[in-house]
């Protein structure tokens, strides 16, 4: 990913920021010029909590280039609280504690290096939510 591209997407990676049509308000993510559920145009901004749970989940064994280092990996589908299902690498968790319906929350995280540069992308990734007491 080039320079200018990582400073573009670097709300939506680093806060979940997405839209809420002002028509349906369907919440969406990622952002998209016409809402999903009824077809007509949104723009209004919209910050996720960042919560949710894991609705479907796997472990990446044989990783494609730049994750390579990475592997074994866990990558969910995770439904935040708001509605959206979301395509993430979920961090913090061995593999025998995955399940469906983990409670998780986002988190930064660094994804991987690329270039000769060495340039570091950091983006989300989900961790589960600890009981805190």
């Amino acid at each position: 990913m080039d320079i200018p591209r990582n400073w573009r997407l670097r709300e939506q990676r680093y806060g979940l920021v997405g839209e809420q049509c002002e028509h349906c308000n369907a919440k969406i993510f990622p952002p998209r010029d016409i809402c999903p559920e009824c077809g007509r145009e949104t723009k209004t901004r919209f910050s996720f909590s960042g919560r949710g749970e894991v609705y479907s989940f796997t472990v990446v064994h044989d990783a494609p280039v730049g994750y390579e280092s990475q592997a074994p990996y866990a990558i969910a589908l995770v439904r935040l609280a708001e509605g959206p299902l979301v395509t993430a690498q979920l961090t913090d968790v061995d593999a025998k504690d995955l399940r469906v319906g983990l409670p998780v929350e986002m988190v930064t995280r660094k994804l991987r290096t690329e270039g000769e540069e060495g340039l570091i992308q950091y983006g989300y990734k989900f961790r589960p939510i600890l009981a805190r007491t």
